[in-house]
């Protein structure tokens, strides 16, 4: 409790509760509202050697859940020794993926990882025209099925992405993930307003009428999630819907922002101070969102967070007043008991 108490107070990293790893910088689909596919495709993953390497610092920050990333993880070439490091030391692991391998790699997901979440973007015919990938919600299907064979229990939840080519789907999203075995699916907003996902600084007026509801869209995707409310109303109260109807609204107030009607909703955050980002080339960031402030190949983790231009960063960071926090469609907040 002391560390933690500390990086609170001292803007120095004492404990680190999560960290999300991109093992592996390429990946299997081409998504609309996405655009690490269109980065160069030359293999850049995280070797064995250079996780080994840092295994002493996740101890030393406490270290409690990894996030494997990506691009796609599962396309990463030594991807088993890598979890059996973590495993090791007692850290759990989630996989986030987009489902296309998961039955191909059925038995070594539920033997090296916790539990695992699948990006779904639509009903079946939806989410494969935004995917881009012929039979891409069979395959999820099926990497469900094999993976229930093997360990019916396995926690294996979807997060949804609310943009243009499906806000008018979100009934027929939340049966489908149903009916396919999720646990639970969570839904969020597309970013649009960072360099995130491989983005451009500023995407062009095109890409962003791609991805952004207009105006009059937005007021339909209120309508539809307000009869969701009622048509819903289990998958809401046992929480299979993950957002309250309350927090599932942020979504519209988020694109009516984006359009210039209101405030973007109030961001409540913590991340830059119990977790980070680190990408495949070995960047360190504070979260998704912001740029990195070192890298791991050439520093150990912790003189990265714990650099002066790191510790400056969260120093001066108000969550309330700085422009990417301000328009963030997803936040992390953990308190001192969830921590500990």
């Amino acid at each position: 409790m002391i560390n933690r108490l500390l990086t609170f107070a001292t803007d120095r990293i004492y404990n680190l509760p999560v960290i999300v790893l991109m093992p592996h910088s390429r990946c299997n689909c081409r998504c609309i509202m996405c655009d690490i596919w269109k980065a160069n495709q030359s293999k850049k993953e995280i070797s064995v050697e250079e996780l080994s390497r840092h295994m002493e610092v996740f101890r030393k920050l406490g270290v409690r859940e990894i996030v494997f990333s990506g691009g796609e993880a599962l396309m990463h070439s030594n991807l088993w020794p890598l979890c059996d490091l973590l495993r090791n030391a007692k850290i759990k692991i989630t996989l986030l993926s987009t489902g296309l391998l998961l039955e191909r790699h059925a038995p070594e997901v539920v033997r090296h990882f916790d539990n695992v979440i699948i990006s779904v973007d639509g009903s079946e015919e939806i989410h494969d025209r935004i995917r881009n990938v012929p039979q891409g919600y069979k395959k999820i299907r099926e990497g469900i099925g094999a993976i229930r064979k093997l360990r019916p229990n396995f926690r294996i939840t979807a997060r949804c992405v609310i943009q243009r080519y499906n806000y008018f789907d979100f009934p027929n999203i939340v049966k489908s993930a149903e009916a396919i075995g999720l646990d639970q699916i969570s839904f969020l907003a597309a970013d649009v307003t960072t360099a995130a996902f491989n983005h451009p600084d500023n995407l062009k007026p095109e890409r962003l009428s791609d991805i952004v509801l207009s105006k009059d869209e937005v007021e339909l995707l209120e309508k539809i999630l307000q009869a969701s409310f009622l048509e819903l109303k289990s998958q809401y109260e046992r929480k299979f819907i993950a957002e309250s109807p309350e927090k599932m609204t942020r979504i519209v107030s988020y694109y009516r922002a984006l359009n210039g009607v209101g405030d973007f909703p109030q961001t409540v955050c913590n991340a830059p101070w119990v977790s980070a980002v680190i990408e495949s080339n070995g960047d360190v960031q504070p979260c998704f969102f912001h740029k990195p402030y070192g890298n791991i190949y050439g520093q150990d983790l912790l003189e990265v967070l714990n650099s002066p231009a790191a510790i400056d960063f969260r120093r001066n960071l108000s969550i309330s007043e700085n422009a990417i926090c301000k328009k963030c469609v997803c936040s992390l907040k953990l308190g001192l008991t969830q921590m500990s």
